[in-house]
This record gives C-alpha cells, sequence and structure tokens, in this order.
C-alpha cells in the first residue's frame, strides 16, 4: 500500500508532457500515418501483459492461502501431480505467443504492404561507418536531378522531409550492417549490404526528431546519428534547390567510409 501511495503522490505531480507519456505507455507519440497500427499494438501488448500478471498474481496468492500452514503441527497436503494445472500452464502461454504473433503479422502486412501505392517522394538512406547519407532521388523541385546530404560523426546531417506527403526510403549500405531507426516513426529497419530493403511513411507533423543507428556497427556506432526535419512542402523544395545550387548533386553511396575526425579516435586496443 505504501508504494502505491508513493506511485499516486508521483503521478499527480508529474508535468502534462509525463502524464501524457504515461499514458502512451512509455511509447513516443506516432508522427507518420502507418504507425498507429503499431503504436495500438504496443498498448494491446500491455493490456495482455497487465491481465496474464493479474492471472499468475491471483493463483500465487490462492495458493499461499489456501494451503498454508494453519497450525506448528500441521503439514499441508503435499500435492506431487495436478493434471489441470499442468496443461493449464501448458496451453495458456502457446495461446499467448499465437494471438501475439498473429497480431504482429497483421500488423506488418499493414505498415509493409506487398503492393504499396506510388510515394510522392524517394529517399534512398545510405548508412556507412559512421554517418549518413541522404540522397534525394530525381525530385521534381530539382527539375528531376539527385541531390545529397551527408554528415560525419561529428556533424550529424539533417534527413528532411515533407509533411503529409508519402515518402519511400531506399535503404542502402556499402560495408556493415547498420539499423535506421526514427524512434518517432515507431520504426526501424535494417540496413543490409547486398540487400534492397525498403518502406513508405507519411510524416504528418511538423518539428525536428532525432534518429540514429540501431545496430551495433563499430567504434563510433553511438555516434552514428541524425536529425530529422519535417517542414511544409515548400520548404522541402527549397531545401533541394539549396543543395543543388551548392552543388551537391548526383547519387551519393558513400562508398569513402568516414573519416575519423579529430578526437574521433578509438582509445588504445579498441576494436576497429
Amino acid at each position: 500500500m505504501a508504494a502505491l501511495a508513493a506511485s499516486v503522490l508521483a503521478l499527480s505531480g508529474c508535468d502534462a508532457e509525463g502524464k501524457d507519456e504515461i499514458q502512451r505507455l512509455a511509447m513516443p507519440a506516432p508522427r507518420a500515418d502507418e504507425v498507429q497500427n503499431i503504436y495500438d499494438l504496443w498498448h494491446w501488448s500491455w493490456l495482455a501483459a497487465i491481465i496474464v500478471g493479474v492471472v499468475v498474481w491471483g493463483l500465487i496468492g490462492y495458493a499461499v492461502i489456501r494451503f498454508r500452514r494453519k497450525s506448528p503441527d500441521e503439514v499441508p497436503v503435499q500435492t506431487r501431480y495436478n493434471l489441470p494445472i499442468e496443461i493449464f500452464y501448458t496451453v495458456a502461454p502457446i495461446m499467448i505467443v499465437v494471438v501475439l504473433f498473429f497480431f504482429t503479422i497483421k500488423v506488418q502486412d499493414e505498415v509493409l504492404p506487398a503492393d504499396p501505392p506510388k510515394p510522392d517522394r524517394t529517399v534512398e538512406v545510405v548508412g556507412q561507418q559512421w554517418s549518413w547519407t541522404f540522397n534525394y532521388l530525381k525530385d521534381d523541385a530539382t527539375g528531376g536531378e539527385t541531390v545529397f546530404d551527408s554528415g560525419t560523426p561529428a556533424d550529424y546531417p539533417t534527413l528532411w522531409l515533407p509533411v503529409d506527403e508519402k515518402v519511400r526510403f531506399n535503404l542502402y549500405s556499402p560495408d556493415v550492417i547498420h539499423s535506421f531507426w526514427v524512434p518517432s516513426f515507431l520504426f526501424k529497419m535494417d540496413v543490409v549490404p547486398g540487400r534492397d530493403n525498403h518502406f513508405e511513411l507519411t510524416p504528418n507533423r511538423i518539428g525536428t526528431y532525432v534518429g540514429k543507428c540501431a545496430e551495433l556497427c563499430g567504434a563510433y556506432h553511438s555516434r552514428m546519428l541524425f536529425n530529422v526535419k519535417v517542414v511544409s512542402a515548400d520548404d522541402y523544395d527549397a531545401h533541394l534547390k539549396q543543395l543543388q545550387a551548392d552543388g551537391n548533386t548526383g547519387l551519393t553511396r558513400g562508398t569513402e567510409k568516414v573519416r575519423a575526425q579529430p578526437g574521433l579516435e578509438p582509445e588504445a586496443g579498441a576494436e576497429r
């Protein structure tokens, strides 16, 4: 009861943002249209976990009370086998796994349809040790010319996206496996050398978000970060035109690894 009271007091002292995070069960607010199903699956999984917890705690409490020793001279009945309980704790976990698997596959098929509609824009994301390059493929804003933006572990690149437009992300790696992850999009996908991974998302909220590599890929993995700016279509087109004016044209796939920047050299003995 003391722990419950402390929890209530802590929750009552939270600000609006904290309360909203608790309502979301620590999941970031979805900032893309296609990932609402992932958000819903997260909440239903929590509900399933709570129900399982209540059942388990209830059975433990029942056993503690029902079969407790009532006097020093009494020995409770020692039951070696209980077939109904054994069937229950064998079948119930199997059913839970089957149900979660079914809904996970269902959500996956909705987020990654086999025949997705034609996207409004296409971006090729290149993950290389240890930064990112973003190629904006043959966009109308640049007269059909591909432009790019890139960064380093010391100077994070920024991925620009237009709000309320479907964007196809083609993922490419010239070296090792990386993972493209924007937490606010509730979505990540591995960037595998020699494999054509891709997905489509429609950002629905203007703002600046963080992105990172979610696959251990080498000495500077923790610095393989990037920013995401979701802007209006006009601002997006203006940015692409600026890249074109700056000479950042053509398809760049990061065939040269990002050189170590001053202060980024690994410590002696560290793996490269």
